[in-house]
C-alpha cells in the first residue's frame, strides 16, 4: 500500500527539544508508513540521533508530539516505546558477546513458565527461545555458521543482522536502524542491505540513518533532510537527484 493511500504508523509533529543553551530540534515533523524504508539525512549534528531518542523513549520531548496510528503516545522510557512497538538497532548493536542469537533475542523478556506461578519462580522455556528466534532468522533468510554459538564468534554482518532480527521479533510498528552497515564490508553490507529490503517487504515502517547515499537511492523510498535541528526537505530519493540531497544536506540548498 503506498503512502497516500495509507495513514501513518508513526507521526512527529512539531518535535522541539533543547539541553541547555543547545536546541537540538526545532519544530521537526515527519511520517512513517508500514511497508517503506524512510531514510533519515543530515550531516553530524543536524539532530538525527535526537530525534531517533525522543521517538525511542530516550529523551522527552520538550514541545511536539509523537502519534502511533493517529493516537498521542507518551514514550517516557525506552522500555515503555518498545511495548507501544518501536524497536532501535544502535551502532552499537547492544549485543551480550558471550550469549548465543537466541539468548540475544529473548534477553529481558524471556519465555518462561508455567504462567501461574509468580514470574521469579517460572522456569525458562530455552526450547521455545530457540525454536522462535530460529524461526525469525529462516524467514529472514539470515545466514548464521552455528545457531548455538556465541555472537562473539561471529562476523560484523552476521552480529548486525542479529541485532536487526531481533529488533523485528518485537517491532510491531516501526523498526530504527542507525547507521546498520557502517564499518561493514561490501558482502556484508549487501546482507544487511537484503535484510532491511525484507524487513520493507513484510510490511514493517523502517526509519533508517545513514551516510551512504548509495544505500539510500537503493533502499529508500523517502529522505527526510535534518540541519541545525530543522527539517530542510524531504524527497523520493533517485539517481537523478542525488546531488539535491548532498546539496539539503551540507546547507548548499534548502
Amino acid at each position: 500500500m503506498s503512502p497516500a493511500a495509507a495513514s501513518p504508523v508513526l507521526a512527529v509533529r512539531d518535535a522541539d527539544k533543547r539541553f541547555g543553551a543547545v536546541h537540538a530540534l526545532k519544530g521537526v515533523s515527519l511520517e512513517a508508513f508500514r511497508g517503506e524504508v524512510l531514510a533519515l539525512l543530515g550531516d553530524n549534528g543536524a539532530g538525527k540521533s535526537t530525534l531517533v531518542k525522543c521517538i525511542s523513549g530516550v529523551h522527552g520531548l520538550d514541545g511536539g508530539e509523537v502519534l502511533l496510528d493517529g493516537e498521542r503516545t507518551a514514550l517516557h522510557s525506552p522500555a515503555a516505546a518498545r511495548r507501544a512497538g518501536i524497536e532501535t538497532v544502535y551502532q552499537d548493536l547492544a549485543l551480550f558477546d558471550n550469549l548465543t542469537p537466541a539468548q540475544n533475542f529473548y534477553c529481558g523478556r524471556e519465555i518462561a513458565g508455567p504462567r501461574w506461578l509468580p514470574r521469579g519462580l517460572r522456569f525458562l522455556n530455552a526450547r521455545a527461545m530457540d525454536r522462535e528466534a530460529a524461526a525469525v532468522i529462516e524467514r529472514l533468510k539470515v545466514s548464521l555458521p552455528r545457531f548455538d554459538a556465541p555472537v562473539a564468534l561471529m562476523s560484523g554482518g552476521q552480529r548486525q543482522a542479529i541485532a536487526v532480527a531481533r529488533a523485528t521479533v518485537f517491532a510491531r510498528k516501526v523498526v530504527i536502524l542507525d547507521e546498520p552497515t557502517a564499518a561493514l564490508g561490501l558482502r556484508e553490507s549487501r546482507k544487511v542491505l537484503d535484510l532491511i529490503a525484507q524487513l520493507k517487504a513484510e510490511g514493517n515502517a523502517v526509519i533508517l540513518i545513514t551516510h551512504n547515499m548509495e544505500h539510500v537511492v537503493e533502499l529508500a523510498d523517502r529522505a527526510v533532510v535534518l540541519r541545525q535541528g530543522r527539517k530542510v526537505g524531504e524527497l523520493r530519493p533517485s539517481r537523478d537527484n542525488q546531488r539535491q540531497l548532498v546539496s539539503m544536506i551540507v546547507g548548499a540548498e534548502v
